[in-house]
């Protein structure tokens, strides 16, 4: 009997640890995972315990090994994604000296305004790639300094949630390409950008090295061997930020392509050919050299579409979706800022607007403007890209919207491109097991994880509605601007109260 060939994907998530493993001849064999809680001991604190994360990875390669019957030997490589740009302290053994601090922590809001005054007449932007947000390595690392100082002066290595699983199983220091660049701390060509280290003060010294997803970091531990019954030296690979390969294990991977994920919040991820920068959207490298991923992410999507069901009595989607498409397109107009907005507005003040109201309106008509007003949210990034010279012609999609042929019409008549469903799409898990086959040489490049990809039937656009939605968007970016003030002054009173 020939020996399989199998890697193992590890996705280090806010609720959750996911490992796969995939026979490079017969796809994916098996996935468990492991739970994790987001830690929250003030407002405004998005914190992780990393040794639930290693105990889970360990946990889990145990079960994946048990589930799947492989033998230590038929496991190739291992390779890790995960939340970014996490930031963990590690001390000279590469213990965590505290939780981890996730990315949409909140903590350092006057270090971030600090280190924004500080850096502007060096405009990060462009040379990182990231404006300085609360998402920057530098204001945190300057709040952990000032407010755990015994903390700070312990740490050696300051590393990402999937950095550190790696080391946690015998990698060495190390952090990704897309933890340097959305950190802020390096340039867009890879160089550490010498003010923000200076301005945060980061020592050089505890920032290892930068490296590329398929790049082997070291070999299994014994002691992470015998725990889990693994091969002591198993290579471990650099995988990536798990928006990036959740988009490359769905097939983005020429310029033209974009990826619509349907989860609680909605993203968008397009291919580029180079580097372009704005502030309205956010910069990641592919993990294909030479490409590039500007993407946004929008506050709602499905969290939205779970508010308005229960408001209309918690009846089943797919029967909200059979009673609104028997009403008309666009009757009623939804500003989707239930939760402010990220990308492209970044406006924490915005609220919720519906316009078009009158006593013959359903609530079938309102469901159907929750997801219009989604999808106008999604069209407004590709207009922002379409003005920064990248034309979208595919587009993919994924998560659990995606499972509505509704909502995807919807999407494909606003969008005006064919829109393609990825059938049983496990994630970035399935493409850092596709990662580490590549980093080893299992797969001989990174086109050949098309062999893993299933696409469904194209939903095409139906031209009557592409144009009266072209026709309604316009009314809605109207309504946006008009509205906006007011949406202010309803924060702001209601903030006070």
């Amino acid at each position: 009997m020939t020996q399989r060939q199998v890697t193992i994907g590890i996705d280090v998530g806010t609720t959750g640890t996911k490992l796969v493993a995939l026979d490079v001849e017969q796809g994916l064999i098996g996935q468990v995972t492991m739970a994790s809680d987001l830690i929250s001991l003030q407002p405004g604190y998005a914190e992780a315990d990393p040794m639930v994360w290693s105990d889970n990875i360990m946990s889990g390669l145990r079960q994946l090994i048990t589930q799947t019957g492989l033998a230590s030997t038929e496991v190739a490589g291992i390779a890790a994604t995960g939340m970014v740009p996490a930031v963990l302290l590690l001390d000279d053994g590469g213990r965590p000296l505290r939780a981890a601090i996730l990315q949409n922590d909140a903590r350092a809001i006057s270090e971030i305004d600090e280190v924004r005054d500080a850096l502007a007449s060096y405009d990060p932007l462009n040379i990182t790639g990231s404006a300085v947000t609360q998402q920057s390595v530098g204001p945190t690392a300057l709040w952990l300094a000032r407010n755990e100082p015994e903390v700070w002066a312990r740490t050696r290595h300051i590393v990402g949630s999937y950095d550190y699983a790696l080391m946690s199983l015998g990698a060495r220091p190390h952090v990704e390409d897309n933890w340097a660049i959305e950190s802020g701390l390096f340039t867009l060509t890879g160089d550490r950008f010498e003010q923000s280290f200076e301005v945060a003060g980061i020592d050089h010294r505890i920032v290892p090295e930068v490296v590329r997803p398929g790049t082997v970091v070291g070999g299994l531990s014994r002691e992470a061997a015998e725990e889990t019954g693994l091969r002591p030296g198993t290579p471990l690979v650099v995988g990536g930020a798990d928006h990036v390969l959740s988009a490359f294990a769905a097939g983005v991977q020429n310029p033209g392509d974009c990826l619509v994920k349907l989860g609680g919040a909605g993203d968008i991820l397009a291919a580029s050919a180079a580097p372009v920068v704005d502030a309205r959207v956010y910069l990641d490298a592919h993990p294909v050299p030479g490409l590039w991923l500007p993407n946004g992410c929008m506050a709602t999507s499905g969290s939205l579409i779970r508010w308005i069901q229960g408001l209309l009595g918690g009846i089943a989607l797919p029967e909200l979706d059979d009673q609104a498409d028997q009403r008309d397109p666009a009757q009623v107009l939804c500003l989707p800022y239930f939760l402010g907005e990220k990308s492209p507005l970044h406006d924490p003040q915005l609220r919720g607007v519906f316009a078009g109201l009158h006593l013959g309106v359903t609530g079938a008509d309102l469901y159907r403007a929750v997801l219009e007003g989604i999808a106008f949210g999604f069209k407004h990034h590709v207009e922002v890209f379409d003005s920064m010279g990248m034309k979208i012609t595919r587009a993919l999609v994924t998560n659990g919207g995606s499972r509505s042929r509704f909502w995807k019409q919807i999407h494909a008549d606003v969008l005006n491109v064919p829109l393609f469903p990825v059938i049983d799409h496990p994630g970035a898990s399935l493409a850092a097991a596709e990662i580490a086959a590549i980093g080893i040489g299992l797969l001989p490049d990174w086109d050949s994880i098309q062999r893993f990809l299933e696409l469904g039937d194209p939903v095409m656009p139906r031209q009557d509605n592409v144009d009266l939605y072209a026709q309604a968007y316009d009314d809605w970016r109207a309504l946006g601007e008009t509205t906006t003030p007011i949406s202010h002054n309803i924060s702001e009173r209601t903030q006070s109260l």
